[in-house]
This record gives structure tokens, C-alpha cells and sequence, in this order.
């Protein structure tokens, strides 16, 4: 059966039930139009939700001190474990599968200055293999610190970029001197903004970087606030962390088994969280957006048994004249599967619009960085064709069975 035979039929039909149709139309575009923007922002805000989380970080492990909760080889329970800056080198020594690890000491209220302006912020001292695994990325200009700033405890400081603008204004910092509790130091870089949702001691944007070795001269803390490393291979995360925990154990004499020895917070398991979790999400915002298209699916059926009774007398000279089953088949089909696709393309339309013009709406703050990034993806127009393919073709294969069954002396009799 070619197609502008089908196609003129259907012309027909939309003349005869041109209300019933249009309103079936308007439905499967409505449903296809709330299934795929649904999903577009969905899929959208899963995107900006990872991008903020991996801000503080991607595929690494912190660890803190802790307390026991068991005895131990006639230790008793509720030691203090503290960390130490040899532990650094213990682990790197003992597990070549750590890619990159590093310390972190921080001081809160520390007194700011520059020029007349006066700020109390926060300052970390870590190694410079810190800010790959946390994201400390320079401004184009400027930099991190380096191998020799740390080997010749330089007074050199990174700078977030709030706590820059809060410093300087719209100044440029890179190669200015600051004062921090009265010590000079020169500013070598400047942290580009970044998304972020996860954080300890506020965000990083407010925080400013020197140095271990140089925080340590400072300070002279004898603990490590919090140990941080990163897998060559995020696949062995778990087999990574069970290591650094037996190795630690068997250096401070606590039971490996004793998970509160030591405080762990695995980026690589929220992460696999907050996809389970949007996973989630998505296939709710489906089930939603897919109910519409089913509840405009019985429309199309209803449309097509319509068409076959109507037809009926016609089906019957077509059979009677040669005509095979899968002819009444195909047509009945091809023509539910016409109005499923103007229906969907109509609606496919319609959210290409909507998501396109939301990008040009004046939103600001964290929430319009997280809502105002609607993504139709690859994912969405498939599943969205497909869903619309088989409402097309369960709308039109039960009428078409009912009148291709039907005998054809049977049908030239019917009025």
C-alpha cells in the first residue's frame, strides 16, 4: 500500500472527525510536551546536582580522626586517633593504587589586610596536590600552589574568589601583598567560581590556601585535621579505602573493624547515592508525563474503532476485490501512528520552544544555578518516541484486527 494512498485517507478521516481528531492531537501533543520538559528539567537539574557536588571534589576520600569503640589487644575503648603529617607518607609508600593525597589544617578568624580593607576569613594549609582533587582551579593568570612554595615555606596565599572580591573589589589580586595576622604574604592566585553544594567550614570560594609547610611554621599544629587522597582507579575506591584503614589501624593499634576509629566520607558513595536518588526522580516524572500520553492513546483508539465501524462497508469491497488482511492491518496502523506522530512532533516542538526561551529568564543565586539549565538529551527523544510508538501502535492494531476479522459479505450488508 503506498504511502500517499494512506496518507489521503487520513486526509479524509481528519475532514470527517476533524473535532475528534484535533482534540486527540492536542492531547498527544500536551502529553508529549509535559513528558519532555518534565524529563529536560529532570535531567537538567541531575547534571547541575553532580557539577555541584563534584565543586567539592571528584572521586576522592576524606578521612578524620575518631574515636575507638572497641578494645583492642588489651587497649580499651574510647581512645583518640589522631592523624599525623607522616601518615602522608606511610600511605603513599604502602598504596601505589593512591593517586594523589594530601594534607589539611585550617584556622578560622584569621585578620585580613589590604590597603584599608580589613577581613577575618578562613585559612587551610594543604599540599598543592589539593587543589586538583579539590578543584582549587586558578584564574587565567594566576596559580596554585606549587612544589617549590611548599618545600621553601613561601608565604604565599591562594585566594577564593569571594573572598578576593571581598578583599580587593574589582582589582586585580594576582602579584598584590596582604597581610594576614600581620604576617605579608603574596597573593599567586585567584580560584575560579565553581558550583557547589557539598562543603565542610563553609564554602571554598571564602577560603584562602598557603602551604602546609608554611601553616605549619605558623601554626605549628601537631595533628592533621583531615587526610584527603584520590584512587588512580575510582573503580577500587572501596578496595583503596579498606587498605588505608588496615594500614592506619596497624599503626595506631585500633581494630580495622571498628568503623568509628576513624571518620570517612567517600565521595565516590554520595555520588553513587544522588544517582540512585535522580534515577529515581526520573522514572517518577516518566510515569507522570507517560499517563497523559496513555489517556490521549485512548482517544486514538477510540478515534480508529469509530473509523472502522464507519468504514465497514468499505472494508468489505476491499476484501471482496482481493484485499488481504494485512492491507486493513496496515492502513488502520499507519493512520493511529499519523496522528501519534503529529501529535508528538507537535509537542517536541512546543518543549524545544519552552526550554529554549527559559534560558533568556533573569534567575539568580544558587537555586536558578541549579533550575534555569533544562537539558533535552538523546535519552529524552528516545524514550519519548518510543513511548509515543507504541500508543500509536496499540491504538490502531486492536481496531484494525476487529475490522480486517470481519467477513466480507458480512460487511457489504452493513449500513
Amino acid at each position: 500500500m503506498k504511502a500517499y494512498y494512506i496518507f489521503r485517507m487520513f486526509y479524509r478521516e481528519l475532514k470527517i472527525q476533524r473535532k475528534r481528531i484535533t482534540l486527540t492531537i492536542f492531547a498527544l501533543a500536551w502529553g508529549t510536551f509535559s513528558i519532555v520538559v518534565l524529563l529536560a528539567f529532570g535531567e537538567g537539574l541531575n547534571r547541575q546536582m553532580m557539577k555541584a557536588t563534584h565543586g567539592l571534589g571528584e572521586g576522592i576520600v576524606f578521612i578524620y580522626s575518631g574515636q575507638t569503640s572497641k578494645p583492642y589487644k588489651g587497649l580499651g575503648k574510647g581512645r583518640r586517633i589522631f592523624l599525623r603529617e607522616e601518615d602522608i607518607d606511610l600511605l603513599r609508600n604502602r598504596i601505589p593504587r593512591i593517586e594523589l593525597i594530601s594534607p589539611e589544617n585550617d584556622r578560622s578568624s584569621n585578620t585580613m589586610i589590604y590597603g584599608r580593607k580589613t577581613i577575618t576569613e578562613r585559612v587551610i594549609g594543604v599540599f598543592p596536590s589539593f587543589g586538583e582533587m579539590r578543584k582549587y582551579y586558578p584564574e587565567r593568570g594566576s596559580r596554585f600552589i606549587n612544589s617549590l612554595d611548599l618545600k621553601n615555606k613561601k608565604r604565599v596565599i591562594f585566594l577564593g574568589n569571594d573572598l578576593k572580591d571581598k578583599l580587593f573589589g574589582p582589582e586585580e589580586a594576582v602579584g598584590k601583598s596582604i597581610m594576614v595576622n600581620s604576617i605579608p604574604f603574596l597573593v599567586i592566585g585567584v580560584m575560579k567560581d565553581k558550583l557547589q553544594n557539598s562543603m565542610y567550614n563553609g564554602p571554598d570560594s571564602q577560603k584562602a590556601a598557603i602551604p602546609f609547610t608554611t601553616y605549619q611554621a605558623i601554626y605549628g599544629d601537631k595533628y592533621l585535621d583531615r587526610l584527603i587522597y584520590k584512587p588512580s582507579d575510582v573503580t577500587q575506591s572501596e578496595s583503596v579505602k579498606k587498605e588505608v584503614y588496615r594500614i592506619l589501624a596497624e599503626k595506631y593499634k585500633f581494630d580495622p573493624d571498628d568503623t568509628q576509629a576513624l571518620n570517612v566520607w567517600d565521595m565516590v558513595e554520595e555520588e553513587e547515592l544522588m544517582t540512585k536518588i535522580f534515577f529515581g526522580i526520573e522514572i517518577f516524572m516518566s510515569i507522570i508525563g507517560s499517563l497523559t500520553l496513555i489517556v490521549a492513546g485512548v482517544g486514538v483508539a477510540n478515534i480508529m474503532y469509530v473509523s472502522a465501524k464507519r468504514r465497514t462497508k468499505e472494508i468489505g469491497i476491499k476484501m471482496a476485490i482481493g484485499a488481504k488482511k494485512k492491507h486493513v492491518l496496515l492502513q488502520f496502523i499507519s493512520e493511529a501512528l499519523m496522528i501519534a506522530f503529529i501529535g508528538g512532533a507537535g509537542g517536541v516542538l512546543g518543549s524545544f520552544l519552552l526550554v529554549e526561551l527559559f534560558k533568556f529568564v533573569p534567575l539568580e543565586g544558587f537555586v536558578a544555578d541549579l533550575l534555569a539549565h533544562p537539558v533535552i538529551s538523546v535519552d529524552i527523544m528516545i524514550l519519548t518516541a518510543l513511548i509515543l510508538g507504541i500508543i500509536g501502535f496499540l491504538a490502531g492494531i486492536f481496531p484494525a484486527r476487529k475490522a480486517a476479522s470481519q467477513n466480507p459479505v458480512e460487511a457489504l450488508r452493513y449500513e
